[in-house]
């Protein structure tokens, strides 16, 4: 019997919980590595990562390797259960929202939309082969960036992860937005969107 998805979520935690703090260093440099080497990301432009919760790949490696002209920006969750993102660099003012993420200390209208970013490093729980991602159970991505179902990118959306939480398959639900790629510790990984 297949697990639901909220025991399919416990289930890929505890695995990325089970990781040591060096695995996890070793899996955040791999993924920058990974994500620094397709040419196509780095183009000029707003590129939004997310602050490693719960253990989540930590993305400081990939903000490092950032091409000159990109701009590092994290969600900013929205009372309509949407994200919007901001710039933000190490130094910058943080708050803590509803969840307890911290996310950049600014004015509500000075953050962009979604179709305003170039590259989104999406944080996941599962992932499969043909590009679904199981994430926390909120919504707020696939709500955030619904008009990639039916549109290419830009934004490219890439799910990080470690490569303990790849499963054989998820089911696909018609609001969920498949990814572009993923980056783990151990591949870079395109889909066929």
């Amino acid at each position: 019997m297949n697990p639901t998805r909220p025991e399919l979520r416990r289930q890929l935690q505890a695995r990325r919980a089970a990781l040591a703090p060096g695995e996890r260093l070793a899996a955040a440099d791999a993924v920058a590595r990974h994500v620094s080497s397709q040419r196509h990301l780095r183009e000029p432009g707003y590129v939004a990562g997310y602050w490693a919760v719960g253990g989540e790949v930590p993305l400081h490696a990939v903000q490092l390797r950032l091409a000159p002209a990109q701009v590092w920006c994290l969600p900013v969750l929205q009372d309509d259960g949407q994200l919007r993102f901001a710039p933000w660099r190490a130094g910058d003012p943080l708050v803590n929202n509803r969840f307890g993420i911290p996310e950049p200390d600014v004015d509500p209208a000075s953050t962009l939309a979604p179709e305003a970013l170039t590259l989104v490093l999406v944080p996941l729980v599962g992932f499969d082969r043909a590009g679904n991602r199981l994430g926390m159970g909120g919504g707020y991505y696939d709500r955030s960036f619904a008009f990639r179902r039916h549109a290419a990118a830009p934004p490219s959306l890439v799910g990080v992860a470690y490569a303990c939480q790849e499963v054989p398959a998820l089911a696909h639900e018609d609001w969920d937005v498949p990814l572009d790629a993923v980056a783990t510790e151990q591949e870079w990984r395109v889909f066929g969107r």
